[in-house]
């Protein structure tokens, strides 16, 4: 308990932690004015476990019930370790611990297709009825766009599909490919404001079943296709490519590949939109916690490193734009509407797996409200005068699509 103890007096300078270890002693950690926890260790590995990599053993230790929040709750104990998260970091220890990690994420993010499978199955296999108990109505799972802070998570993410088709700039029998599809609720959204027609593709058997009754019950198969095949292997050219919450799965070793592939699949007047998780502060790794237990081979990338990939491709970025606090809301209402069904999920799943899931989802709020998380969305052509040469018609095409 010694190291332990030694890590949480320097860390904490804001809120209070109380802290009864594996031998029943209480332990308080105090700054200035900020969240009040206490919790109790059960496991006296977990003195060490936690001064060597607190972000992988707290979450394993709250997944598992060895790590008992008894005052406040899982997103208190968070909020102030992410209140602390500069101290945190500066710790010699941790700057060793994420120093090697990003040695080694390109081993860790090497995504073969046979490897990007089992990653997808991992997370979004898991039941279509569990995620139909917390998302919004047409089931999307990436960061919603809220225009007005009074707006329901089934409005933003409608405004999220509007403000991603008006800057596709669609155009009447134009052939549109939308890469890591999920649900179908951008395919379909496509396929019903205007003229065109849509393949989706996934590698979730779960989402390809349901997008493709949904096309069905919608009256839309004629005009929209999904198709479990990995994005490398898909053929043909597009007018437009559309890819939102999927560039996160690429891993930084074939970021090269994935806007080549763009590149390749595009017609010489298509336009592109890469819709993605990205962090601020410069490149880095993937916690080793959400690797392990989220998303196995994932990567928020940096701008800076995905801006190279793309000069590296040769196409033209035409547009970015910056998404700040929204996934942060997203991820709020996420966690609230989960709690809600919480004993429906254990029932489903097990305590366990809620216990991990919260913790997922206060985790990623936090990273993007406290943190240097956010999302951007990068528009691509293969030549520099295919897209309009100001961003008025987004605006244009954006009203047009909210009137209709």
């Amino acid at each position: 308990m010694f190291l332990l103890n030694k890590l949480l007096s320097r860390v904490i300078k804001v809120g209070t932690l109380e802290l009864q270890d594996a031998k029943g002693q209480i332990h308080i950690y105090e700054g200035k004015p900020g969240p009040q926890v206490s919790v109790r260790l059960t496991d006296a590995t977990l003195h060490t476990k936690l001064f060597m990599n607190p972000e992988l053993h707290a979450g394993e230790a709250y997944m598992d019930g060895r790590l008992i929040v008894e005052k406040g709750t899982i997103r208190d104990l968070l909020t102030l370790f992410a209140e602390n998260r500069m101290g945190l970091r500066g710790h010699p220890i941790q700057k060793i611990v994420r120093g090697t990690a990003k040695k080694f994420k390109r081993f860790l993010q090497r995504n073969s297709v046979a490897k990007s499978r089992a990653n997808v199955k991992h997370h979004y296999d898991l039941s279509n009825d569990f995620y139909r108990l917390w998302l919004d109505q047409d089931m999307h799972y990436s960061c919603a766009y809220f225009s007005s802070p009074t707006d329901t998570l089934e409005i933003a993410q409608q405004n999220k599909l509007r403000h991603i088709a008006a800057k596709l700039d669609l155009k009447p029998g134009q052939r549109v490919l939308d890469i890591g599809c999920g649900w179908g609720g951008m395919a379909l959204y496509l396929a019903a404001v205007a003229d065109v027609t849509v393949v989706g593709v996934t590698l979730s058997t779960e989402q390809l079943a349901l997008a493709r009754q949904r096309a069905k019950d919608r009256g839309l198969d004629h005009r929209v296709s999904f198709e479990l095949i990995d994005y490398r292997l898909v053929e043909g050219t597009f007018d437009r490519v559309v890819s939102v919450g999927m560039f996160e799965h690429v891993g930084i070793g074939q970021f090269d590949d994935y806007f080549s592939k763009i590149k390749s699949l595009l017609t010489d007047d298509g336009l592109a939109l890469v819709h993605s998780i990205g962090r601020k502060g410069g490149p880095g790794q993937t916690g080793a916690w959400i690797r392990k237990y989220i998303f196995p081979g994932g990567y928020s990338p940096a701008l800076s490193e995905t801006l190279q990939s793309i000069e590296r491709s040769g196409l033209w970025v035409t547009d970015i734009e910056i998404l700040r606090l929204h996934y942060a809301k997203t991820l709020r209402i996420w966690e609230q509407r989960f709690q809600a069904e919480r004993e429906a999920i254990s029932k489903m799943m097990d305590d366990r797996f809620c216990r991990m899931w919260e913790f997922y989802l206060v985790a990623s709020e936090l990273a993007f409200s406290h943190g240097k998380h956010m999302n951007f969305q990068i528009q691509l052509s293969k030549h520099v005068e295919v897209a309009p040469l100001t961003r008025d018609y987004m605006l244009e095409n954006e009203n047009a699509l909210r009137s209709s």
